[in-house]
Parts: C-alpha cells; structure tokens; sequence
C-alpha cells in the first residue's frame, strides 16, 4: 500500500520500520518541526525525523494543516492510508479524507478508556491491570473513532512507563501491519459509551511524592511518571527523582527510612525505592546511590 505516515516521537519509530520491513510504500513522512534542545538549544529532529532520514523518506513538518495549500499537497500524494502514531497536531476532516482509505491511528490504550493524550502514565498511575494497543479509524474526534483491531498487554507488577511504553511500540508496530494487511475485511466496530476516560497531558505539579499517601498510590505515580517527568522528594534538602519502585513491608511515620535499603513508609504500607537520580547526576540504582549519598534508618523524608 501506499502510506501517508505521520508521527514524531520514539513511540513512533518500530512502527514506521515495520511499516518498511512489510513493503509498504511510504509516500511521506510527517512529524513535529525540528525544536531547540540541549545546552546549546540548536534545533534537533525529532526521532522520527531523524529515523525517516536515515531510510531516505520524504519528511514534511508544517506547524498546521489547516491550509488548502497542505491540504492539496497530502491529497497530491495520491496515498492509499494514512497511518497516524503520536503525532501532536489535530488532523482536520480534509486530511482524515485525503487518503482513499481514510486515516488509521496507532492508540496506546484499550479505548475507550484514556482517550488522550497521556494514556501510558495514566494506566499505570490507576493501577489498571492491563493495557493495550488499539488501531482505530480516526474521524474529527479526539479518539474517537471505530476500532479496527485490538491488542492487549498485562501491566506487571513493576512496570514503569518506560517499560509498557516500549512494549505497546512494538506491540503497535505489528498491529498495524497486520490491520493493513486485511483492512478491507476488518470490521470497525463503534467505540462504547460506557468506560469513557481521558488521560489528561503529564503536569509537572503532580509529580512530587506525598508520603501520607497509600503506598499503592506512592508505588503507582513513581512508575507512572518514570522516566519522565519523574515522581521526586527531598533527601537532605536535596532534590531527588524516584525512577522505580515495588511494593515492600513495613509500617511506620510516613516519609521514614526504615531500613538500609531505602524502604519507605506511607500512609499505609511502604515501598522500597530502586532507582534514583540527583540533580546533575546519572539514574543509579539504589545501592550504587547510597554509596555516593548514604540514608540513614529513621531518617526523615
């Protein structure tokens, strides 16, 4: 087929290899504009950027498609499918047409639960006991769209965000490959009324630890929000990011060391902390972490 690919992050990359490594003809390939990162804040591309390059695609990064003149330039390409992962601009209705088949998007969610824009984080903050990949025929809505074809993946005990969100890529990768390779007799099939929730946009605000909390809550958002923007508290004044967690015994006031293995107490229960990071330094983990910055027993967080 034919394909119109539009993504930006690394989410997005196993799915335009597998895209590739099927046969599939991607016509062009559009991303999020180059932005300025790093010390120097020179202009970097984003991965799928870069990823398109390598592979010698057409890369396309206008701010908007709201344009006649983009809408003539998709419609020019005379594409079969439009396949849409991680994107980060609303397509209007002229785009979704472009293509003959329509526009299929690649959801990290089994919808229509966390419809939006941060569904990993959301699913492991909520203590889901799965998740999933949807392949969905997008329509005007924010995914709203009939479902094609779904996949699904437990979230285990310790998963992080990091840790679903590479294994829902390559779970995505395949999905799609397969959804393309018998998409005139799969059925769409409407999502539900019932179930409907949205996974709001990550806020910095909500990432500092409160220990009063549950130690399932606690467990949750450090995982949830590892790597990025990263669940913290202060260690001896210091500003510290909490990147893994697991559930451990113990009791005691909420915020207390209550061992020599950085087990913490909360509200209810504790955890024992994995992996950490100080500012300006690496991610270690706990007992690399202690040797460089030790934590006293009964000590106060």
């Amino acid at each position: 087929m034919k394909v119109v690919f539009m993504g930006t992050p690394d989410f997005s990359v196993p799915v335009l290899d597998a895209l590739i490594k099927a046969s599939h003809e991607i016509v062009a390939v559009y991303c999020q504009p180059p932005r300025p990162a790093g010390r120097g804040k020179k202009e970097r591309p984003t991965p799928v950027h870069a990823r398109a390059l390598e592979l010698g695609l057409e890369v396309r990064h206008p701010v908007s498609l709201k344009s006649e003149g983009e809408q003539d330039s998709m419609r020019a390409l005379g594409a079969d499918v439009g396949v849409v992962v991680a994107y980060g601009l609303i397509l209007p209705q002229a785009i979704l047409d472009a293509p003959k088949k329509g526009c299929l998007n690649i959801h990290a969610s089994l919808l229509p639960r966390w419809r939006g824009a941060a569904p990993i984080h959301r699913a492991i903050m909520a203590g889901d006991a799965e998740s999933g990949v949807c392949i969905m025929q997008m329509d005007a809505g924010l995914d709203t769209g009939p479902v094609l074809l779904e996949e699904k993946t437990p979230i285990l005990a310790q998963d992080t965000t990091a840790d679903l969100h590479d294994r829902l890529a390559g779970i995505g990768a395949n999905a799609i490959v397969n959804a393309l390779g018998q998409l005139d007799d799969l059925t769409p099939v409407p999502q539900p009324e019932l179930g409907v929730t949205y996974a709001h946009k990550i806020d910095k605000s909500e990432a500092k630890v409160d220990w009063t909390a549950p130690a399932t809550e606690v467990d949750r958002k450090i995982r949830g929000l590892s790597p990025f923007p990263g669940a913290w508290c202060e260690i001896d004044g210091q500003r510290v990011k909490l990147l893994a967690s697991r559930l451990a015994e113990g009791q005691g006031t909420a915020g207390e060391i209550l061992d020599d293995a950085l087990t913490v107490a909360c509200g209810d229960g504790a955890v024992q902390l994995l992996r950490l990071q100080r500012a300006g330094k690496g991610a270690q983990d706990a007992d690399v972490f202690l040797r460089g910055f030790p934590v006293s027993q009964g000590q106060q967080l």
